[in-house]
């Protein structure tokens, strides 16, 4: 591996096991059934074991949306110009994204992280200049990424999560954006799972049948190309990052394997997200205890992701947009779970008979 991506060796941290069995042990005191609040107990009991304390809190929650175009685009797998990753920035940065409208709304802070895209973006407050290069290479004619390249998209995804560490986040969600990144994602998955395109691959931003055929038939030459390279198991996460995905899902990775060293919880969004999720469950195994899952994607290979992780979606809406959109959606229902625990009346203290032994 290149020394300048050592840093994902460092081990996830450790979960708080004493907190755990503080949070399962005020539960059962609790007025209510045991377990009669379903998952809202699991999730509760999740968070105070990641946060370290009996009742956890999610009131700083900081969402960071990398993005990145691709090279890949030009063959035609997206129904959306390249040109929208830039013009999809903007909008996030002036407000009229639906990650803005959902940030807004959950309370929580966002920055944008431009990674490289075709066309220019515009200063903005919001948005971290971090360019790579002018979009990835296409994976289905050469690797999507050097070793340099790959190194500073996983770096800014560390760095991303410092940032949110010192700002007092509780909670990190990573977005993306960049038009043909369901093409990479797919790619990413395939390899890493051993399975074929026509498994996993889906409309993406809305292609019809024969943009999707079209979709499966480049990932699938993409597959041949590079099957050599991440064929040595001990490397194939890296290798298969590197040659088939994209500046953003890179970034999104680095920052899951850095939220899981640094103790900070995650809560992973759709598609995209759970490619880069996935990747970094092979770099970090331990990783994937400090992930919530927040929704199941309408995207047909979405399942097959979540199975090989082994997490368990939080909402199923249908949801395809990315962004980060499915994760806020999903953060209500965490402080809802967070407040039920936290502010419930025991038994001693509403002077409520517990159920007989």
């Amino acid at each position: 591996m290149n020394p300048t991506v050592d840093w994902l060796r460092a081990p996830a941290a450790a979960v708080d096991l004493e907190s755990r069995e503080a949070a399962i042990s005020r539960q059962g005191e609790l007025t209510k059934p045991p377990g009669s609040l379903g998952r809202l107990e699991d999730i509760a009991i999740q968070l105070a074991a990641l946060q370290g304390r009996e009742r956890p809190a999610l009131e700083q929650v900081q969402i960071v949306v990398f993005a990145g175009d691709h090279g890949v685009a030009a063959a035609g797998v997206s129904a959306f110009p390249q040109a929208v990753t830039a013009q999809m920035i903007a909008n996030m940065a002036s407000g009229g994204a639906a990650i803005s409208v959902l940030a807004r709304q959950i309370g929580a802070g966002i920055e944008l992280v431009n990674l490289g895209t075709v066309a220019p973006v515009a200063a903005h407050p919001l948005i971290r200049d971090a360019v790579i290069a002018a979009g990835t290479a296409n994976l289905a004619e050469a690797p999507a990424m050097s070793v340099a390249q790959l190194a500073q998209a996983l770096a800014e995804g560390a760095a991303a999560v410092e940032r949110a560490r010192a700002a007092g986040a509780e909670l990190f969600i990573a977005g993306e954006m960049g038009i043909g990144n369901t093409t990479a994602a797919t790619a990413l998955t395939c390899a890493l799972l051993g399975l074929p395109a026509a498994d996993l691959v889906g409309p993406g931003t809305g292609l019809d049948r024969s943009g999707i055929e079209r979709k499966r038939v480049l990932i699938d030459q993409a597959l041949a190309l590079h099957r050599d390279a991440f064929a040595d198991l001990s490397v194939a996460p890296i290798k298969a990052l590197a040659h088939l995905g994209g500046f953003e899902v890179a970034a999104m990775a680095g920052a899951y394997v850095a939220c899981a060293q640094q103790g900070l919880p995650m809560l992973v969004d759709g598609f995209i997200s759970t490619a880069a999720a996935l990747v970094a469950s092979r770099l970090c195994p331990g990783a994937v205890d400090w992930m919530l899952l927040a929704h199941m994607s309408a995207e047909p290979g979405h399942r097959a992701m979540v199975e090989a992780i082994g997490l368990r979606p939080l909402l199923d809406l249908g949801m395809r947009l990315g962004e980060g959109s499915g994760a806020a959606a999903a953060v209500p229902l965490l402080r809802l779970a967070c407040a039920l625990h936290a502010q419930m009346a025991t038994f001693a203290e509403a002077g409520v008979a517990a159920k007989a032994s």
